[in-house]
């Protein structure tokens, strides 16, 4: 019985954290609403361990444990998909703002430079 207290333990000390991290704006509130509803997931299935044994019976998993794994697996895997997305939208975004920028400085350093052509009047 220690285990379930000691991941209920651990399960708050990291809604704490996350909600530390919230505060200081070190991470987005839409990542943090995911991580707490798995921390709070996690101290139900801890509170009751029986409530995971009857759902690893209703899905046909003969031990509890691998559903556990399996649902785990499955969310990290979703977690890695919704980044790599992210990671590749913000990826296009500099790509599009690096391209800007040289198009400004380009443009400032020709409005810089004075004419090449010669004046009429000095020849």
């Amino acid at each position: 019985m220690s285990g379930y207290w000691f991941a209920l333990a651990l399960c708050l000390v990291l809604v704490v954290s996350l909600i530390q991290l919230l505060r200081r704006r070190r991470i987005r509130e839409k990542y943090v609403a995911l991580w707490i509803v798995v921390a709070l997931a996690v101290i139900v299935l801890g509170a009751f361990p029986d409530l995971i044994s009857g759902l690893a019976r209703l899905v046909g998993v003969q031990v509890p444990s691998n559903l556990v794994f399996s649902v785990a697996l499955l969310f990290l895997l979703i977690v890695c998909v919704q980044l790599s997305v992210a990671v590749s939208a913000l990826e296009e975004r500099t790509r599009t703002l690096t391209e800007e920028v040289a198009l400004l400085r380009a443009e400032q350093t020709a409005d810089d430079q004075p004419d090449e052509t010669p004046d009429p009047a000095d020849a």
